[in-house]
C-alpha cells in the first residue's frame, strides 16, 4: 500500500522512471512477451477505477446543457482538431495521426473524477461525463477511425470493438456487481469511506505498468532513433494547448463555476490507458502510436495538475 501510495501521489515521478526503466529493459532484454499483459494490465487500470463511479448519477436530472456541450467538443472538436494537425505534421506517417485521433477519441479516466474533486467542481456531472464519454468513446471510435484513416490503415473494426468489450463493458459490468456486493455486505457509510478510495490506487499502478510496457516494446526504435520524440512533441503541445484553451473559454462564457470545472476536466482529461491498450493489441504494427500516447501521458499530468493550480483564478468563487 505505501507503494501504490507513492505512485499516486507522486504520478509524474512515477511515469518518468517507467519511461527510464522501459528504454533499459527494452533495449537490453527481449520484451516481446509483454505484449500478453495488454489486455489484463487494461483491465486492472479500468476495473478499479469503475468501482468507485456512482452509477445512480445516470438517474439523476441532469444538466442537457452541459453534457451536450461537453460531448459536442470530446466528438466533433477535438477529433477535427487531431485529424487536422495531424494531417498537417504526419501528412506521409498514418500511424502517428493514428495516435493524435485516438487520443482525441476516447474522452474522461478515473482522474476526471479526481481533477475535478481538488477543484472543486460539480462532481455529479463530471461522474456522468466520464460514463458517457466511456461508452460512446467506444462505440464511436472503430468508425471514426474507419471513415479518417481507413484509406491508409488497416482497420480491423470487429477487432477494436471485441477489445473495447474486455477493457470497457465487461469491467463496467463487473464494477457495476462488485460495487453493489460491498455495500449490501458493508453498508454504504463503510464503502465509501474505507473501501472505496483503495481501488484507485490499483489504477494508477496499471498506468505505470502500461507505460513501462509500451515504451520497453519500442525501446530499440526510441533509443536508435531519439530525434523522434522531438518530432512528436510539438503537434502534441499543440494538441492539448486546444484541449485546454476550448474548454476555458466555453466553461467562462456558458457556464457557472462549479459546471465549467466540470466541463474542463471532462474533455481537457483524455483517456490514454484505453488508447494505448487499443494500438498495442490492435495495431501491432503501430509502435510511434504507442510511443505518442506514453509521451502525452507525460503531457497530461503535467496540464491537468495546472489546470487545478490555475482553476481559482480561471474561475472565480461565486
Amino acid at each position: 500500500m505505501k507503494l501504490l501510495l507513492f505512485i499516486k501521489n507522486n504520478l509524474l515521478i512515477s511515469i518518468i522512471i517507467a519511461i527510464v526503466l522501459g528504454l533499459i529493459v527494452g533495449y537490453y532484454v527481449d520484451v516481446s512477451w509483454l505484449k500478453n499483459l495488454i489486455i489484463p494490465l487494461t483491465f486492472m487500470l479500468v476495473y478499479p477505477m469503475m468501482v468507485t463511479l456512482k452509477f445512480s448519477s445516470l438517474k439523476e436530472k441532469s444538466n442537457i446543457k452541459l453534457q451536450a456541450t461537453t460531448q459536442f467538443i470530446n466528438f466533433i472538436v477535438f477529433p477535427a482538431i487531431a485529424f487536422l494537425l495531424g494531417y498537417l505534421f504526419f501528412k506521409d506517417l498514418p500511424f502517428l495521426r493514428l495516435g493524435l485521433l485516438l487520443i482525441a477519441l476516447l474522452p474522461t479516466s478515473g482522474m476526471t473524477i479526481s481533477w475535478t474533486v481538488m477543484a472543486k467542481g460539480n462532481i455529479n456531472e463530471a461522474l456522468r461525463m466520464v460514463i458517457i464519454g466511456v461508452l460512446l468513446g467506444a462505440l464511436l471510435s472503430p468508425f471514426y477511425i474507419t471513415l479518417l484513416l481507413g484509406a491508409e490503415v488497416d482497420v480491423p473494426v470487429m477487432k477494436i470493438m471485441s477489445q473495447i468489450l474486455y477493457v470497457v463493458f465487461i469491467p463496467l459490468l463487473l464494477a457495476y456487481i462488485t460495487q453493489r456486493v460491498l455495500k449490501k455486505n458493508y453498508g454504504e457509510e463503510k464503502f465509501h469511506r474505507s473501501i472505496k478510495p483503495v481501488f484507485p490506487l490499483f489504477s494508477t499502478l496499471g498506468v505505470v505498468l502500461i507505460i513501462f510496457t509500451a515504451i520497453s516494446l519500442k525501446a530499440n526504435v526510441l533509443i536508435n532513433n531519439p530525434s523522434i520524440i522531438f518530432d512528436v512533441l510539438l503537434p502534441l503541445i499543440l494538441l492539448y494547448v486546444f484541449f485546454f484553451t476550448i474548454p476555458v473559454v466555453t466553461a467562462r462564457l456558458f457556464f457557472n463555476r462549479s459546471d465549467g470545472i466540470a466541463l474542463v476536466n471532462g474533455t481537457l482529461i483524455r483517456n490514454l490507458s484505453l488508447s494505448l491498450a487499443i494500438t498495442l493489441s490492435v495495431f501491432p504494427e503501430a509502435g510511434l502510436t504507442a510511443l505518442l500516447i506514453a509521451l502525452a501521458y507525460v503531457l497530461q499530468v503535467q496540464v491537468a495538475a495546472w489546470n487545478v493550480k490555475l482553476s481559482k483564478h480561471i474561475f472565480k468563487s461565486a
